[in-house]
């Protein structure tokens, strides 16, 4: 046993991290929570904010009746749903414009970060003050760009922190808060729209989000490569020719597409599902469909999260695809999964919905660390940024309006939710294909840096 993996065993994740790990981490995941509250207040509130903008007598104004002549012009009908879905795109186009801006930014990480969470959250409570379909729209751009400047940076810290060895846990442990920031989003966002308005829903996140963005300009600059004693190699400037040649790799490609269509599914189901359950198949009480579906994703998430991130470690020793692998099985079981729950009477429906977004998170630690370990420590932050740019571009930037024009055209979200189930099953196969090339490319990085890469 190698001394890094004794020393991990002995201490945990923390035993050989670099110094400040414990704070950062921590940190990290409170923001990546309230992140994720954020995101998903607004599919909570859906119904309100139909009601508010498109219901009987409300005046849309010029350019909000502009876009629905658009939409309505090859849909047909009313397309409140194609309207509704822009909210969530207009978010994911600011963000994935500009997170590779962010990622190759050569300044204080940390800076950025503060930077990120205080406008993200002064543009959220903006969202809860508009008086209008189009200011709506324009905050939710804002909160784009601060959370872009959050998200391709934040991985990359931790693996500059944490050696190869326990990556996997750490980025699992981290991820964690996508389950439970997104539960809360849903569970808090749908209790406080109920008793106060749906405006106080998106209040929620400015306090803590200024308080937190504020730590963070305290906290300590990690050593760029520092984990894999690469500094000096890493204080070159990104280059057009660098994302080519990340593109190169074939795990960050299978990986990043498969992430895609991963991300287009969990986007489109997590922005409908409370509308769909509430609207379509008649759960009357949306407060409570957001408390149920919240706490689906509490223990769904966190279970599937963390599977997904200790059985991907413990079997990397044994196969050498095993992050790939362990994501591929997910999304197979999952597929099947999904078209039954829609198929199937509530309130049975919940329990394969639980499934179906327990074997999506499965798949949250594993492929993140392929991103982590297949590219130079130079060029992670960078290469994050560009996966974030891809699977959102191919994933929940489109996908909340595709379903919602889908639905607009067919007239059943069951038909739409279909869109889903093929995304799912998509992800599965590209991950499955991409288990091939992981050991290779994880060499090449680890020979470079002098980490023991494993088989």
């Amino acid at each position: 046993m190698s001394d890094q993996k004794q020393g991990s065993a002995k201490g945990g994740i923390f035993a050989n991290a670099a110094p400040g790990a414990k704070g950062a981490l921590w940190l990290l995941l409170a923001i990546n929570l309230f992140n994720w509250i954020d995101r998903q207040v607004l599919a909570a509130v859906v119904p309100n904010i139909r009601e508010e903008f498109f219901g009987q007598g409300a005046d849309p104004g010029p350019f909000v009746q502009g876009l629905l002549n658009f939409f309505g012009s090859f849909l047909g009908g009313h397309p409140e749903n194609a309207m509704i879905g822009l909210l969530a795109m207009a978010f994911m186009v600011t963000y994935m414009i500009t997170a590779p801006i962010f990622g190759a930014l050569n300044l204080k990480r940390w800076w950025i970060i503060a930077f990120g969470v205080v406008l993200w959250s002064l543009a959220s409570g903006g969202s809860g003050l508009a008086t209008t379909f189009g200011v709506l729209l324009l905050t939710r751009c804002f909160v784009g760009i601060g959370e872009a400047a959050y998200g391709p940076i934040a991985p990359a810290m931790l693996s500059d922190i944490f050696p190869l060895n326990v990556r996997g846990k750490v980025m699992a442990f981290f991820y964690l808060a996508i389950p439970i920031g997104a539960a809360l989003g849903f569970i808090l966002g749908g209790q406080v729209a109920a008793h106060l308005g749906w405006e106080w829903a998106f209040y929620l996140v400015v306090p803590p989000g200024i308080v937190l963005g504020v730590w963070a300009l305290f906290m300590k600059e990690p050593t760029r490569g520092g984990a894999d004693n690469l500094v000096e190699q890493t204080k070159k400037k990104v280059s057009l020719k660098d994302y080519a040649g990340i593109l190169k790799i074939p795990s960050f490609r299978f990986d990043t597409l498969g992430m895609a269509a991963m991300t287009f599914a969990m986007g489109g189901i997590s922005f409908w599902i409370p509308s769909y359950i509430h609207e379509y198949r008649g759960v009357a009480n949306l407060a409570q469909v957001n408390l149920i579906f919240g706490g689906i994703l509490v223990v769904a998430g966190i279970s599937g999260t963390v599977f997904g991130g200790w059985i991907a470690d413990k079997l990397r020793d044994r196969f050498k695809g095993a992050y790939f692998q362990v994501s591929a099985a997910a999304m197979l079981v999952g597929f099947p999964l999904w078209i039954a729950a829609l198929y199937t009477p509530f309130p049975y429906a919940w329990g394969l919905i639980f499934g179906a977004c327990f074997c999506l998170f499965v798949s949250t630690g594993p492929s993140n660390t392929i991103l982590a370990n297949v590219t130079h420590p130079a060029m992670r932050a960078s290469a994050f940024a560009l996966n974030i740019l891809i699977i959102h571009a191919l994933g929940d930037v489109i996908s909340p309006m595709v379903i919602g024009a889908v639905a607009d055209k067919t007239g059943s979200m069951n038909t739409a939710f279909l869109v889903v189930s093929g995304a799912i099953l998509l992800s599965g196969v590209l991950w499955l294909w991409g288990a091939r090339h992981l050991a290779a490319d994880t060499a090449k990085v680890a020979n470079a840096t002098g980490e023991p890469e494993g088989k």
